[in-house]
């Protein structure tokens, strides 16, 4: 389970936040100042922290900036003011994102959900290793060439979509590999990506239907059950 950390003295807001991440099947503690934030960041070890400004004896610029030194977990500022000194500020001392009040709470579980999946993706990417570059990679009968960005199927060319073709050269790059969805999402669409890893399955039977004898019995694109997928060539 996730952990976040809200440091936020507004009770009502406090509230709403956990509330929606809890839903969300995160793991949630609060703090309502900033030598309070500091001190639960260090206890809690959150996966990330949601940071308000304008907070009680530290500032959130502050805390921001002791964190910092201490650790390279996300933080995503909350600010009531819309000025552009403010976002700044905040951004040089060493947070990764902000929103500014009021902001929707569609939005706001977006931008945690991709800051997490991007602590996700560098966390399991650090033994994924891609194979060295060449101009084409064959694999039987399928055969990419990357650098004209085209796919050969049994000598005919296959005609696929821009993110059918970024996720087989993903595949076809990371050869026998265990690669999650969340890997995936980094890699393939980008970690602002607001999407599921439903995106990803989508997206994998679409590329079955084209490279394999049987979709429905992949050999090529194989489901590793609970983790992600594994591309045999």
């Amino acid at each position: 389970m996730e952990k976040i950390l809200i440091v936020e003295d507004d009770p009502t807001l406090q509230e709403t936040l956990t509330y929606n991440l809890e839903r969300q099947g995160y793991a949630v503690k609060t703090a309502g100042d900033g030598k309070e934030g500091i001190r639960f960041a260090r206890e809690f070890s959150p996966d990330l922290i949601v940071l308000d400004i304008m907070l009680p004896l530290l500032d959130g610029f502050e805390v921001c900036r002791i964190l910092r030194q201490e650790s390279n977990v996300p933080i995503l500022i909350l600010t009531a003011k819309d000025e552009e000194i403010d976002r700044v500020i905040g951004l040089e001392l060493g947070a990764d994102d902000y929103l500014t009040k009021p902001f929707s709470m569609r939005e706001f579980l977006a931008r945690v959900k991709a800051h997490l999946r991007r602590t996700r993706f560098d966390r399991e990417s650090l033994e994924l290793k891609p194979s060295a570059p060449g101009n084409s990679l064959a694999f039987g009968d399928l055969v990419l060439d990357h650098l004209r960005r085209e796919v050969r199927f049994k000598g005919n060319p296959l005609q696929l979509k821009p993110k059918e073709y970024d996720l087989l050269l993903f595949f076809a790059q990371h050869k026998s590999q265990l690669v999650t969805r969340d890997v995936i999402l980094e890699q393939v669409w980008g970690w602002d990506f607001t999407g599921g890893s439903r995106t990803v399955d989508v997206h994998v039977r679409w590329l079955r239907e084209k490279i394999e004898r049987d979709p429905s019995k992949p050999e090529r694109i194989v489901t590793v059950r609970g983790a992600g997928y594994r591309f045999e060539g």
